[in-house]
């Protein structure tokens, strides 16, 4: 089904365009008609490429610049977690309590924000996750991601999306590590 919409979208709808524009300049009488018919099919053929591809490079440029300037893992202070609860938290997969969740018992909880630059399709969203201490408030780390998601031509495929763990993707790297990893760390009993 995506080969003969991909088809439509690439092949049929630009050879019906220009097929179109043949037809109305050899139609076209005067020079300014002609003119006019060779502008409006290059402004068609032009916004045709902008929905399909260009939109989504220049949101994926903003995206890359947004996080070379503050994206990225932050850690402001490392915690030693006794051996029983650091296994208690890894066996959660490092997820801590929402901030809403938090029970008043839990010592650490994690705080979410996002925040849209662009909606509707295409978007464009940062994610803002920070580990704060109970006991004084103090922010512990945090992870700040931007993200574009959708765009493009439409169809029965996903949706594209581009963030900052694809600019730092490489073969060699390590597994990604969750950021609250990086923060807590298994202390001596």
């Amino acid at each position: 089904m995506s080969l003969i919409l991909m088809m439509i979208y690439w092949v049929l709808l630009p050879s019906l365009l220009f097929r179109a524009a043949r037809w109305l300049y050899r139609r076209a009488g005067s020079p300014v008609g002609k003119s006019l018919v060779v502008a409006a099919t290059g402004g068609l053929f032009a916004w045709f490429l902008w929905i399909a591809v260009g939109e989504n490079m220049w949101l994926d440029h903003q995206v890359k610049e947004l996080c070379a300037k503050d994206g990225g893992v932050k850690v402001y202070e490392t915690v030693f977690l006794q051996a029983d609860l650091y296994e208690h938290y890894a066996s959660r997969n490092w997820v801590l309590p929402d901030k809403r969740l938090a029970k008043p018992t839990d010592e650490y909880y994690d705080e979410y924000e996002e925040h849209y630059f662009r909606e509707g399709n295409p978007k464009m969203v940062r994610w803002q996750n920070r580990i704060i201490r109970r006991g004084d408030g103090k922010v512990l780390g945090e992870n700040i991601t931007y993200v574009r998601m959708g765009g493009g031509l439409y169809g029965p495929w996903h949706d594209s999306s581009f963030s900052c763990s694809d600019i730092t993707k490489d073969s060699t790297a390590k597994p990604f590590r969750h950021y609250t990893t990086s923060i807590f760390t298994k202390g001596d009993n």
